[in-house]
């Protein structure tokens, strides 16, 4: 498995991609992080096209196990963020 393109590789792909310089890009990543992140933390959801939609559901309580002790566990209800790929992703990635 290769190893996970860096912000520094992002960055400087971006800039080639767009034709500019990389404080731009760096500049445009940094804004689509920032607006992902504010919509999600509030309960929505974005869509990138092409890649998929970035949401935030929420976990019932529930009870969970030690893996050291056995022990069981009450869980307090919590929120994860997901990620659902879009069918255009997983074709490119399938061949």
């Amino acid at each position: 498995m290769a190893k996970p393109m860096t912000k520094t590789q992002l960055v400087a792909a971006l800039a080639e991609e767009m034709g500019s310089d990389k404080k731009t890009a760096s500049a445009a990543l940094d804004a689509v992080t920032n607006v992902i992140t504010k919509e999600v933390s509030g309960g929505g959801a974005v869509t990138l096209p092409g890649v998929g939609k970035i949401y935030c559901r929420e976990r019932p309580e529930r009870m969970v196990r030690n893996p050291a002790t056995g022990e069981q566990i009450k869980k307090d209800a919590d929120k994860v963020v997901k990620m659902t790929i879009a069918k255009a992703l997983k074709d490119s990635v399938n061949g």
